[in-house]
């Protein structure tokens, strides 16, 4: 998916921004880093999390014991913490950037989710991370 279909996905689910914001690869997508997403991953609490739970699937996912609602096979998932790493979600959601009208989680906060998560395409994307650190610039950009 593009930033305009991530952007449609998350608009349609109707959420309170101020309960959510969108992680993993997507904040990297939002800012022009990546091109695309295969997915989109949303932190939630409160209002949000409510809401979410009326729109999709919950399912637990038992390889790491956390319950999120799935939305067309995973193409949205939607948690209140996320599997790897102790994820701070209250500061995740606060501290969230806007861009294009969304909450997207910060980007020194998913290069510390994606250090963790060691994946292949993690690794690829904290690499992008750091270029785009090392360019100038700020995690908040």
């Amino acid at each position: 998916m593009n930033l305009n279909e991530v952007i449609a996905r998350v608009v349609d689910l109707d959420l309170d921004t101020d309960h959510y914001a969108v992680f993993g690869s997507g904040p990297l997508l939002a800012r022009g880093i990546i091109a695309t997403v295969g997915d989109v991953d949303i932190l939630a609490r409160g209002l949000a999390w409510q809401a979410a739970k009326t729109r999709g699937e919950l399912v637990v996912l038992p390889e790491c014991d956390v319950s999120v609602v799935s939305i067309d096979e995973a193409v949205v998932t939607i948690g209140t913490k996320w599997a790897i790493g102790e994820i701070d979600v209250d500061y995740a959601i606060d501290s969230a950037d806007f861009i294009s009208g969304l909450p997207w989680v910060r980007l020194d906060l998913v290069a510390e989710y994606k250090r963790l998560a060691g994946r292949p395409k993690d690794l690829a994307h904290l690499g992008l991370l750091e270029a785009w650190f090392e360019a100038g610039n700020h995690p908040t950009n």
